[in-house]
């Protein structure tokens, strides 16, 4: 409904009411593309790392996964409905992999990094969705948003490695794994 008053002789009407909506990324999965976009059935496998690695890594995997947004906004009426789509992603040709920890629990220290950029992006929508956005600054406040969910990510990647030695501490990974599987559940 929009209300309209008389203020010093001047037309006013109220402010849009603002739905975000995150529109559910539903693309299928192309083998031949270099991006893997997360799915929580689809694990990485190691044919998904195929970058060749550095000749002195300082590891013996890198997993590249990042989040971004996309969409747009439309008014109805009194509304103006804005449309995202949330995606998580994994780049094949950025993520490599040496012949020494080619084995199933490199591949789920690996698979964690994902899950833990999903966690961000998870959080980031559920964010959103609860900012009080303005009609004329809608835009900036969710970008804002999505750089310090950036900023999260990278910490949270940071720590994981930090805290797992790059997944040497076993029992540290098995906390991290623990802890990263809650959250998700949570959300």
């Amino acid at each position: 409904m929009i209300w309209t008053c008389y203020l010093f002789g001047s037309l006013m009407s109220a402010p849009p009411v603002i739905k975000v909506v995150f529109v559910p990324d539903t693309r299928i999965e192309n083998p031949q593309s270099d991006t893997l976009f997360y799915k929580p059935d689809r694990k990485l496998q190691w044919s998904d790392f195929q970058a060749a690695p550095p000749t002195h890594p300082k590891s013996g995997a890198v997993s590249y996964s990042s989040f971004s947004y996309e969409g747009g906004s439309i008014r109805k009426k009194d509304t103006l409905y804005i449309n995202l789509t949330l995606q998580t992603f994994h780049i094949k040709s950025a993520s490599w992999v040496t012949p020494a920890v080619r084995d199933d629990y490199s591949l789920a220290h690996e698979q964690l990094h994902f899950d833990i950029t999903w966690l961000v992006a998870l959080r980031f929508r559920k964010k959103v969705t609860q900012m009080e956005l303005t009609a004329d600054d809608y835009d900036s406040m969710i970008q804002y948003e999505y750089i310090e969910s950036f900023r999260e990510m990278n910490r949270l990647q940071a720590a994981y490695d930090s805290e797992t030695g790059h997944g040497t501490n076993h029992a540290a990974q098995y906390r991290w794994q623990q802890t990263i599987a809650d959250s998700l559940k949570a959300l």
